[in-house]
């Protein structure tokens, strides 16, 4: 992505790209657009914007990153293609066993792995029903799936969702899932929403999947669970980057990806993070109300 300082006389301030950016300028940045390192954000002390690149700024709202008064937005609605597409293909793989073809590949082994699984009337609970639930949601209902979504509000629609509720119906919903996709932020309200007592209340052989934060699953429940899962499919794990000895790496059933599944692998990505900062630039500029507001 391209970086670089840029600014002129008709912004507040001056606007900063994090990368290149003399150290002479960083006490004068009112902006900054991009992911600085947060040990940084002591050497920007006239801050009063925040742009990512991210969606999640989970870094950045810790006590004593930023001052109070710096608004804070992220790239919500750059990473829904790039995200659930990832969620959907790991879903296809541990429905057809290709993991465990790919294990069988290594060793020159030739044998069937048995019954596979298929999206077409399966019920898919999307935990998180923002830009990435909802277009992973879209994805499976049009091969299939029947969708059920859980979030804080209930009676707000999402697309590709076939019934909505709130997360005090989720026991109840887990117990109905043949597919459980997590794409929820990081908050008090998610640490550990998936935990022992909620794996017990899965179908034997439902498929788990995370490309939220890693933090939403117990791992300890998990590690239990897996034997009774027919998968799981992780691109975002507790802690990361996940230990070199965690029993999950072993395991035949789980698929893992490093974080990978957002990021700048899509070029529609990058466009849409451009589009999103540009247009937060101009209302910056304009002094009008900043697009994708995580704190005010």
């Amino acid at each position: 992505m391209r970086q670089e300082f840029v600014g002129d006389d008709s912004m507040r301030g001056q606007m900063a790209w994090p990368a290149g950016v003399p150290e002479g300028m960083r006490a004068s940045a009112t902006a900054i657009i991009g992911n600085v390192p947060p040990t940084d954000m002591g050497d920007y002390p006239n801050l009063e914007w925040l742009q990512t690149w991210s969606a999640g700024v989970d870094k950045y709202l810790a006590p004593g990153v930023l001052g109070a008064a710096v608004q804070v937005t992220n790239a919500t609605g750059a990473y829904g293609q790039s995200v659930a597409e990832h969620l959907f293909a790991m879903m296809w793989s541990l429905m057809k066993n290709l993991p465990g073809y790919r294990d069988n590949q290594r060793e020159n082994d030739w044998h069937d792995l048995g019954p596979a699984m298929s999206p077409r009337n399966a019920e898919v609970l999307v935990i998180g029903t923002g830009d990435i639930g909802s277009t992973f949601a879209t994805m499976v209902k049009g091969v299939g799936a029947h969708t059920i979504g859980v979030r804080r509000d209930p009676n707000k629609p999402a697309g590709g969702i076939d019934a909505m509720f709130g997360f005090d119906a989720l026991d109840v919903l887990l117990t109905k899932a043949d597919v459980v996709a997590s794409t929820v932020p990081a908050s008090p309200q998610t640490h550990h929403l998936l935990d022992a007592h909620r794996f017990a209340l899965l179908k034997p052989g439902a498929i788990v999947l995370n490309a939220g934060r890693g933090d939403v699953i117990d791992p300890s429940a998990l590690h239990d669970a897996a034997p009774r899962l027919r998968g799981i499919g992780l691109d975002v794990t507790e802690p990361e980057p996940l230990p070199a000895d965690d029993p999950l790496w072993g395991m035949p059933n789980v698929l893992i990806t490093p974080h990978v599944a957002g990021g700048n692998h899509l070029d529609v990505t990058v466009e849409r993070i451009i589009e999103i900062a540009l247009e937060n630039v101009s209302n910056y500029a304009q002094n009008r109300p900043l697009h994708n507001l995580v704190r005010r």
